[in-house]
């Protein structure tokens, strides 16, 4: 059976908002979500990922504190050779995803981000959208394997939430940028060891929408950069054409 062939089923935790059908090749029934690779991805050319056991890392790598000796990135790099594995079960890879994010968009830190618009609602769009987006993938070399529409973050969630430029905006800035002072990047680091790398992005700003993914450690950054740079303006146009207009 071809990747494309397979469609992946996941059950997860919490219901997902029903408007990320309107996104190609997803369907969500509550707690359900099913994705058919071939339509709702632009480019999907593997079917593994590297995961760590989310309960593993909670208790053996979350409390750790970096030394003068050991930084936090090589705790995790160090705790995903030891405990991370390969995995072909895409439905696994979501509902981890699913963990790590609600414990880096969790409600307790709303109110130290200076944004007095920002709600629990935006938080779960956070959740929601950073979930999906795991399924993207970077490999070793640098080469972008895995595409699909949460790469683009600010184009998927206006679709989805309805969000106009500025509410879409500062839900992208909050995911890659205004939660990353170094309390914030330490806990992503950490966490983001349950699916097999760190968070990397390809942008400076909201406009730029170069997106973000989880890589592994050792990625060709120089790859993945020029990779990048060359791939993004027609698949960002079919995201927002998606979007829904008043009549």
């Amino acid at each position: 059976m071809a990747i494309s062939d397979t469609v992946i089923t996941a059950d997860l935790p919490t219901s997902f908002d029903p408007r990320w059908s309107r996104l190609p090749g997803i369907e969500v029934d509550g707690h359900r979500i099913r994705i058919d690779p071939s339509r709702h991805f632009f480019r999907f050319e593997s079917r593994t990922w590297l995961l760590t056991d989310w309960e593993v890392v909670k208790a053996g790598l979350l409390p750790v504190e970096e030394t003068a000796e050991s930084t936090v990135e090589q705790l995790a790099l160090n705790f995903v050779k030891a405990h991370g594995e390969s995995t072909g079960d895409a439905a696994r890879v979501l509902t981890t995803a699913y963990e790590v994010y609600a414990y880096l968009f969790r409600d307790e830190h709303l109110d130290g981000l200076g944004l007095p618009g920002f709600t629990a609602e935006h938080l779960r769009m956070l959740r929601e959208a950073a979930t999906l987006m795991a399924l993207n993938k970077v490999e070793l070399d640098g080469h972008i394997s895995n595409v699909g529409p949460c790469w683009f973050f600010p184009a998927a969630t206006s679709v989805v939430f309805d969000l106009d430029d500025t509410e879409g905006g500062m839900l992208d800035e909050v995911y890659h940028g205004g939660w990353f002072n170094e309390h914030r990047r330490i806990e992503s680091i950490k966490a983001h060891a349950a699916l097999g790398g760190r968070l990397v992005h390809g942008c400076q700003s909201v406009p730029d929408q170069s997106g973000g993914v989880v890589a592994p450690y050792g990625a060709s950054m120089a790859a993945f950069r020029l990779e990048l740079s060359a791939m993004k303006s027609e698949w960002i146009a079919q995201v927002y054409a998606r979007r829904v207009t008043a009549a």
